[in-house]
């Protein structure tokens, strides 16, 4: 399927938000660019970037917490090259320091206005496409932090506000503080938290949704049974419960039917992963733009083509069933995720 995007066709757009830009219905996550997946050619990785935007990918997605600011400034270059043909993505709200281990979630307005000074700056840009709040911090009011984040929008550092796993409830208190163009939570065959509430209030607000790990991270690529043999020694997955011990098992052998539907369109698991996202969220009558992860052009050629790939209701029916049969949490720790307040 991919070969036919290198006749230089490009796929449909979508709108994030009502009145928001115009980008690609499948963007490109750069997290794995800087970290958590093991060594990065960066070269393949720039690569990788032009790729993209030549199939009509043009939401590209990182975030501060990414290599503690280097994904932002390795998306710096190609920002400046291609400013006005793209539509950049990045997140503020978790902390990092030198302990690989410590993690701590800030929503305050103070800290909202330093982190995106400091995301301009790696970037080197003057402007701020989508503007999330990567994670919520519940002991900040929420209409402080969406407040903090409008008055972004009112100096011209930021053009459109966007949230990162909050339920519905949260999505509606927020965008009637500020309207929200985007939610950005996991959503795959392997995780659908999302429509317990999230996903119905993003569709009757006009917001549109960005799956992030639509392909599980990778599982549902069918790439991997025991990660503890085939993933190298600083790849965060190692430690994700999906990916750990019998989890692994059990969640590989749920793929059989993924693997089957591939066969019979000559297509990749993952390319059935991606059309189940984009399909299942016309069942809701909602815009979405999945950001699948990927240093490598091939790949990110295979995961595109998959914009064109139409299941059968039949299949879909098939598939219907897997998420609630993955053995694992998709975090080792649940607390600052949507699910764990709904």
């Amino acid at each position: 399927m991919a070969e036919s995007l290198r006749s230089g066709s490009k796929i449909a757009q979508v709108r994030l938000g009502t009145g928001g830009p115009l980008v690609g219905i499948q963007g490109l996550g750069c997290m794995g660019m800087s970290e958590f997946y093991g060594e990065t050619d960066l070269a393949a990785a720039r690569d990788t970037l032009v790729a993209a935007l030549d199939a009509g990918v043009t939401l590209f997605d990182t975030a501060d917490v990414y290599g503690r600011g280097a994904n932002e400034e390795f998306l710096a270059p190609f920002v400046g090259a291609h400013r006005d043909e793209i539509t950049l993505a990045t997140k503020f709200a978790i902390q990092r320091t030198d302990d690989p281990r410590y993690r701590a979630v800030r929503n305050d307005p103070a800290y909202i206005r330093k982190a995106v000074e400091e995301s301009l700056r790696r970037l080197k840009t003057e402007v701020i496409d989508l503007y999330y709040m990567h994670r919520r911090d519940p002991a900040v009011p929420l209409a402080e932090s969406v407040g903090a984040m409008a008055e972004l929008v009112e100096r011209g550092l930021v053009r459109h506000l966007g949230l990162s796993e909050v339920t519905g409830a949260e999505l509606r208190e927020a965008h009637a503080v500020h309207p929200i163009a985007a939610l950005q939570s996991e959503w795959s065959l392997f995780s659908r938290d999302v429509e317990r509430s999230a996903v119905g209030a993003a569709a009757e607000l006009g917001v549109a949704f960005v799956p992030y790990s639509p392909l599980g991270r990778g599982f549902l690529t069918g790439a991997f049974a025991d990660a503890g043999k085939e993933l190298s020694e600083d790849d965060f997955r190692r430690h994700q419960p999906r990916f750990t011990g019998d989890n692994a098992k059990t969640n590989a052998a749920l793929l059989e039917p993924v693997h089957k539907i591939a066969a019979a369109h000559g297509a990749t698991a993952a390319q059935v992963a991606l059309a189940w996202v984009q399909q299942r969220a016309e069942v809701h009558s909602l815009a979405v733009v999945p950001i699948p992860g990927t240093r490598k052009t091939s790949r990110l050629l295979e995961n595109v083509a998959a914009t064109r790939l139409k299941l059968t209701e039949e299949e879909l029916a098939v598939l219907e069933p897997i998420a609630g049969q993955v053995a694992g949490d998709r975090y080792p720790d649940m607390s600052s995720t949507s699910a764990a307040r709904e």
